[in-house]
């Protein structure tokens, strides 16, 4: 099982400089390349401090220059929001300029917050069909002269300009959790991430158990694969671990506060939640955290991936977006190049 890093510039206070916070993100992803850290992931997102990545190609061709290994990956564009001509030819002189190394991830979205202010109107099904229609879409425009009469997008015989330099192209990735996205994925050749969030083995299982389904039904020309995305800490001791659990419990009161998109938000940033905000939430918990998420000391760390390796993930992606200090980020991170990887190679 290859292991990776997803991570977006984070920012969750006003007096946080986002240009220190850039060069943070791009530390850490230094030292995931010299750690040999298989791919680094970064997503799309818009209006939101909270993850701040308006066009993760950037990122990527920035990071392509400071890194000499890593696979460099989309986590995800957000399928409604891009026209696919623009999309094609986005993705392919990316692959170019990062010399063949791009990986092409494409979701739906998730975030309401979103939806309302570039698309009003739009809702989960509505960016699900956009999807389906955009991969296939962005896959012929790769191979040239198509032309496109669908539901949502129309235009004449085009080719994307450039090409990719990866042939036919790079590899697509779609994420799913129900068992249509898988279907939709495999029937389209391509690979699969998901992520449970904050829950457990069960929803894990149950992810890997649909995508091996959907393979079996609908047999790919080629082998595809599945990556699991899930927070993590690697903690130097007991205490350390709890401090995580901790720190990511707040960080999903806020992660649920932005889906459903109730709370204000001033300047990118939504209201503070209060401690007794939180302790009411009983939906998170840190115990919930310490025992569904890889928390843990290294050994701990490492059987809880082979126990995903052995259920035949290939790849694990750990989320590094926690609401920590970017100190905390990095001891992790740290100890996961130093005590993890060596038991993954």
């Amino acid at each position: 099982m290859k292991l990776s890093l997803f991570l977006h510039m984070e920012r969750v206070s006003a007096d946080d400089a986002q240009d220190k916070l850039y060069e943070e993100m791009m530390t850490l992803c230094e030292i995931a390349d010299r750690g040999g850290l298989h791919a680094i992931w970064t997503g799309e997102h818009h209006g939101m401090n909270f993850t701040i990545a308006p066009n993760p190609f950037i990122n990527l061709v920035d990071i392509a220059h400071r890194t000499r290994h890593v696979r460099l990956g989309t986590g995800t564009i957000i399928a409604p929001f891009t026209h696919p001509i623009r999309l094609a030819g986005e993705a392919a002189m990316t692959d170019i300029i990062t010399n063949g190394r791009l990986e092409l991830g494409i979701a739906r979205g998730a975030y309401a917050f979103e939806y309302e202010r570039l698309l009003p109107g739009l809702d989960a099904w509505g960016a699900g069909q956009r999807m389906r229609e955009l991969v296939p879409a962005v896959k012929a425009l790769w191979r040239g002269d198509y032309a496109h009469q669908g539901e949502f997008w129309q235009f004449p015989s085009t080719t994307s300009s450039p090409l990719p330099k990866q042939q036919p192209h790079p590899p697509i990735w779609v994420a799913a959790r129900d068992p249509n996205s898988h279907e939709f994925a495999v029937k389209q050749g391509c690979n699969v991430q998901c992520t449970p969030l904050h829950q457990g083995d069960e929803e894990i299982v149950r992810l890997i158990t649909t995508f091996k389904e959907a393979c079996r039904e609908y047999a790919p020309e080629q082998p595809l694969k599945i990556m699991l995305l899930q927070h993590g800490f690697v903690a130097a001791d007991e205490a350390d671990a709890q401090q995580a659990a901790q720190e990511l419990n707040r960080f999903y009161h806020y992660f649920g506060a932005w889906f459903k998109n109730e709370r204000p938000v001033t300047q990118g940033l939504i209201a503070p939640l209060s401690d007794e905000e939180i302790a009411a939430n009983t939906y998170y918990s840190a115990e919930k955290m310490r025992q569904n998420l890889a928390i843990g000391t290294a050994d701990e760390v490492i059987a809880r991936l082979k126990n995903y390796e052995a259920l035949g993930y290939d790849e694990y992606a750990l989320w590094l977006d926690s609401g920590m200090t970017f100190e905390r980020k990095k001891a992790s991170l740290m100890r996961f190049i130093e005590q993890v990887v060596p038991e993954f190679h």
